[in-house]
């Protein structure tokens, strides 16, 4: 039986087609390691400390504020754990204490007659624009941030800003060329030298004052340790590539354990 011509180059046709669907490899959908680690979940109510790990490292791990995490552990400065410990990461429950503090309340008729004894209100202090009250209050909300001078830590633009709520923009990214220098953004003390923080790779955490902290993510090489006392600018680590492959840096800066945007601290550029 003879086929027709075009009857015959269809047939042909639908032969390469699922010849061609047969030996071509399926791609499974690429997913960024680096933002499924950094996804956040429920915060646990213990920790058990790993080898590696350091205080600021774990507070960091969980946006807790470090002093906050000694205090619920009762860890004094220098702030030394050990593997195997096991680190409460809530505060602990204290019915005691509240209840203590509901019998010691003053009744109104002890309130109305301390209010009535208080002296009068001081004027502002002297040299103070506003009163000493209002000043402190300004200070304490700005952290004590007015003696931190922020300086870039390393050259390039930035690729991805941050955003207040969302885990995976934590901080910004800066892009640039595979090893070039990352310097401290501020004098401090390296509190986390290390790989331990999965998502960030090799990781710098400096502690700058009771508040502050900035983190250097995605070294290629790392060159201060825990416990170095940092100047501003100093050169602390080589950039590396991040999880797409992309030469940059990670960089964040943290208050009381929660972030916050870099670029509103960092100085602008010319």
């Amino acid at each position: 039986m003879r086929i027709p011509l075009p009857a015959c180059l269809l047939l042909v046709l639908g032969t390469l087609l699922l010849v061609t669907a047969c030996s071509t490899p399926v791609k499974a959908p690429v997913t960024s390691r680096e933002n499924a680690v950094r996804h956040s979940g429920p915060l646990p109510s213990h920790y058990r400390v790993k080898r590696g790990d350091t205080l600021y490292s774990i507070a960091w791990r969980y946006g807790l504020g470090f002093r906050k995490l000694a205090s619920w552990n009762r860890i004094r400065p220098p702030y030394t754990i050990y593997p195997g410990q096991r680190l409460r990461l809530k505060p602990p429950a204290s019915p005691r204490r509240r209840t203590a503090q509901r019998h010691s309340r003053p009744s109104k008729a002890g309130n109305r007659a301390r209010r009535a004894a208080k002296p009068a209100a001081t004027s502002a202090r002297p040299g103070v624009r506003g009163g000493g009250r209002q000043a402190q209050k300004k200070h304490a909300a700005a952290g004590g941030n007015t003696r931190l001078r922020w300086r870039w830590p390393t050259r390039g633009r930035v690729v991805q800003k941050f955003v207040r709520g969302d885990p995976l923009r934590k901080g910004v990214k800066i892009a640039g060329r595979l090893g070039q220098p990352v310097l401290a953004a501020e004098a401090g003390k390296v509190v986390y030298a290390g790989s331990g923080l999965i998502g960030y790779g090799r990781l710098i955490i400096i502690k700058h004052n009771k508040n502050y902290l900035s983190a250097y993510g995605h070294n290629r090489r790392l060159l201060v340790r825990e416990g170095d006392t940092v100047s501003r600018g100093q050169r602390v680590a080589e950039m590396g590539r991040n999880g797409a492959g992309g030469a940059m840096l990670h960089f964040e800066i943290r208050r009381n354990g929660a972030p916050v945007n870099p670029l509103r601290l960092l100085p602008r550029r010319r």
